[in-house]
């Protein structure tokens, strides 16, 4: 599934900290995605990255990338383990408004970078889900668990819209 070299065309990030319970939620849907590849997208051109706590070292995959979906926790005002996709400009907006978490923050700096570079992909969305708890903990909570396999879906109904990029 993951491409070896040159040009990805479709990047699926997963981010968080995996060592503070729900916020690396974003790596779990991730893990779960590329652990056992959807029927229907095997044949296309996926990686899978484990984007971790973020940083602008994930510049060059996001700009080289014809289409990206970010997976992450993220505060959306709403009950632990609720899931929320946000699209192109919508996904701006959101990574524009006030900041809750380090990683929306280097998100935002992220997609601004590739964005005055003149190569933010055109396909964007994040698959936002609220977390319950960002304590220390290797496990989410149970609200925020359950959660993945809708996040998991999120991300394959993009990948279904987006069936032109390959």
């Amino acid at each position: 599934m993951a491409v070896s070299g040159g040009r990805a065309k479709l990047l699926i990030l997963g981010i968080g900290n995996t060592l503070l319970r729900d916020d690396g939620v974003g790596v779990h849907v991730m893990e779960a995605l590329s652990d056992q590849p959807p029927d229907g997208h095997r044949e296309r051109d996926l990686r899978f990255r484990d984007g971790g706590t973020l940083g602008l070292a994930l510049l060059p995959d996001i700009e080289t990338a014809d289409a990206v979906i970010v997976i992450d926790a993220a505060d959306i005002a709403a009950e632990p383990g609720t899931v929320r996709s946000f699209e192109g400009e919508a996904m701006d907006a959101q990574l524009g408004g006030k900041k809750r978490t380090a990683h929306e923050v280097a998100l935002a700096d992220l997609m601004a970078a590739a964005r005055l570079l003149g190569r933010q992909p055109v396909h964007r969305a994040l698959v936002a889900i609220q977390p319950g708890s960002t304590e220390w903990g290797l496990a989410p909570t149970v609200e925020v668990a359950a959660a993945i396999p809708r996040a998991c879906a999120a991300v394959l109904s993009l990948l279904d819209r987006w069936d032109h990029v390959r």
